[in-house]
């Protein structure tokens, strides 16, 4: 070969390398206040919300489409069973009716899920798609940026009660570009309230805004990213690429960061 061979990487939107998400359970009332921080940082999370669960600590479905907006509305079952002991069927059930319900408030397909309980097997894992859930939320704390092999095992970097401030200081300090990193924070807000720590949040928000090789995303953007991505088509020689889809998607050419609009073939 006369040329020498490209080093092409995948980036996330804008050529940056790493994406923060968040992602919280249940749609009690101290979402509210959450969801203040969130919008106030310029922070993304996703809220997995049970469409059958209501009384006076949970927010009024009749004011999800409001309080979440650029934000994702997210599935956590009808009614939060321990999907693992229940027959299949009625898992199928517990899922469909959720993601009907919360859709109609929405205004938009529901594709994600946070395994209620953390509970989930094999069986529910190759179920989900079949009901239009790409991922799926487990349970736990990897402590690690790598982005997940499998969506519908997604486990998070931590809960926010577990090194949240420690992990983020870390996050920021990654600067090696030839890697995609994510920090994925979970919890319940309730448990601010329970812990007398709203204060935590708060300072890790301050600390992660406003980062310039930071994404912030939901999880249901995170997915429809990396699918994107991996729809590219590039030629043998690496000279040409055409993205099929609608979205935008970034790499990095021999260090050089290149938009690939939605729809073209670029010469590279």
């Amino acid at each position: 070969m006369s040329d020498a061979m490209k080093v092409i990487y995948i980036c996330f939107p804008e050529g940056k390398h790493k994406v923060l998400t968040m992602s919280y359970d249940d749609g009690k009332l101290a979402d509210r206040r959450l969801v203040s921080i969130f919008n106030h940082y310029g922070i993304k999370g996703t809220f997995h919300l049970n469409s059958g669960m209501h009384g006076p600590e949970r927010i009024p479905s009749e004011e999800w489409k409001a309080l979440y907006e650029g934000h994702e509305m997210s599935c956590h079952t009808v009614t939060h069973p321990t999907i693992a002991r229940s027959p299949v069927e009625q898992v199928a059930v517990q899922v469909l009716e959720d993601r009907r319900y919360i859709e109609r408030i929405a205004g938009y397909p529901v594709r994600g899920l946070s395994y209620p309980n953390g509970s989930y097997n094999r069986e529910i894992i190759e179920l989900l798609p079949k009901l239009g859930i790409e991922y799926s939320r487990i349970v736990g704390n990897t402590d690690d940026f790598s982005m997940p092999e499998n969506y519908l095992a997604w486990e998070a970097t931590c809960h926010h009660n577990h090194n949240l401030i420690e992990n983020g200081k870390r996050f920021l300090e990654l600067k090696k570009t030839q890697y995609m990193y994510m920090m994925y924070v979970w919890g319940h807000s309730y448990e601010f309230d329970r812990d007398n720590n709203w204060e935590l949040m708060e300072e890790f928000c301050e600390m992660m805004s406003g980062q310039e090789d930071i994404w912030y995303a939901t999880n249901i953007q995170i997915v429809d990213y990396m699918k994107a991505a991996k729809n590219l088509r590039f030629t043998l020689d690496g000279d040409l690429v055409y993205n099929p889809n609608a979205m935008d998607i970034w790499i990095r050419v021999d260090g050089e960061i290149k938009v690939i609009p939605g729809g073209q073939t670029v010469r590279l």
